[in-house]
């Protein structure tokens, strides 16, 4: 198989659904003009692998795509208490289901992107199913394919088990045992306060978490979002949100505080072969070990590129910094401060609007129709 087109656009989460929406809106035909390709199995970005506990009333927001509500597409009444309780893994993709249909976004899926290369003036994306060439590229691959965990001595002598954020299912697996829960995010503390519900659990972080009392105002977003610009602007990689934005405090975060689960501790030294051990000699006995400590980019497939500079970041430029400076060509959304659902809204936007101008591509015009997958 072999498919030339202007754009093609790799990932069909947030970011990739509102580059795709856009790139319609600004005249460019999918499957002649634009490809949509996406690993998954269905609909739904990463939320279709979510643990079952993360519902609409604990997950971090689940923002409009343009152009159709989320409530509205997926029939929810958000005067009902109940609402809250539905599963996120299941809601967000009949939602993006619903997105696809309604603005009619094919998505070819399942497809794995092997490797992006430049050939010729145009960009080469070789996937498990065949062969895309186009003149620009929207990266909206995420998160959710590398997962991040440290390197601590000793790790390969635990005994017991070590899982990350992504493994996690259910905290009635871990009864009985002791965890030792990592992490300082958002996810760490809903994960430690569901597992401290049916266990007993030991908090460690690198840094101190800073929670926040206080509602959630604009002003703290748009300074955390400004930072995490900056550091893109400046070629440096990513930094967390949350070291900005505070911790929220919720109901359940309190209650979780009154029975001691957030009794928080500072990074161990090392992994023992049945548990963990502090600088100062003291150790805790633990059967499991849950990694909360985060993800970073998934964006291995265009190492052929050479975007990265020699700290491991990527020079970003444009109005919302998804642009890659070395290579115009390349917008890279819900990386950086488009990693957030709203971000990822807008950042679709600008990434559309950027590239079609760059490539002189006719906005508001007809283009021709016809499969540009076969």
């Amino acid at each position: 198989m072999y498919s030339d087109v202007d754009v093609a656009v790799i990932g069909a989460g947030q970011a990739g659904l509102s580059a795709a929406y856009y790139l319609r809106r600004f005249g460019v035909e999918p499957e002649s003009g634009f490809v949509v390709v996406d690993h998954a199995p269905g609909p739904g970005g990463a939320w279709q692998f979510r643990w079952p506990s993360l519902t609409l009333s604990t997950v971090n927001g689940v923002h409009d795509l343009p152009g159709l509500g989320f409530a509205a597409a997926v029939g929810l009444d958000t005067s009902d208490p109940q609402t809250g309780r539905v599963h996120a893994s299941s809601a967000v993709p009949e939602y993006f289901a619903t997105y696809e249909k309604q603005f009619e976004l094919p998505v070819h899926r399942p497809v794995h992107t092997r490797v992006v290369c430049a050939r010729d003036q145009r960009l080469r994306i070789e996937t498990d199913n065949g062969i895309v060439t186009a003149r620009g590229l929207i990266n909206a691959t995420g998160t959710w394919e590398r997962p991040f965990i440290p390197s601590y001595p000793g790790a390969e002598s635990f005994t017991g088990r070590q899982l990350h954020t992504k493994d996690y299912s259910s905290a009635q697996e871990f009864a009985g045992q002791h965890v030792v829960v990592v992490g300082g995010g958002i996810s760490a503390v809903q994960l430690l306060d569901e597992v401290s519900r049916v266990t007993t659990t030991t908090w460690v972080t690198r840094r101190e978490p800073e929670f926040r009392d206080e509602p959630f105002a604009p002003e703290i977003g748009r300074a955390a979002v400004a930072l995490v610009e900056d550091r893109v602007r400046r070629g440096l990689p990513p930094g967390s949100v949350v070291s900005v934005t505070g911790l929220p405090v919720t109901p359940a975060i309190r209650a979780a505080r009154a029975r001691g689960a957030l009794a928080r501790q500072p990074m161990f030294s090392e992994i023992t072969t049945d548990g963990v051990r502090w600088a100062d000699g003291h150790e805790e006995k633990a059967d499991v070990i849950l990694w909360c400590t985060g993800f970073r980019s998934s964006l291995d497939h265009l190492a052929p590129l050479r975007l990265r500079g020699p700290g491991g970041g990527i020079t970003m430029t444009g109005r919302l910094a998804t642009q890659v400076m070395s290579d115009p060509r390349i917008h890279l959304v819900g990386y950086g401060p488009s990693s957030s659902t709203i971000g990822a809204n807008r950042a679709g936007q600008a990434a559309a609007r950027e590239l079609t101008r760059h490539l002189g591509l006719a906005t508001g015009s007809a283009r021709s129709k016809g499969s540009a997958w076969r």
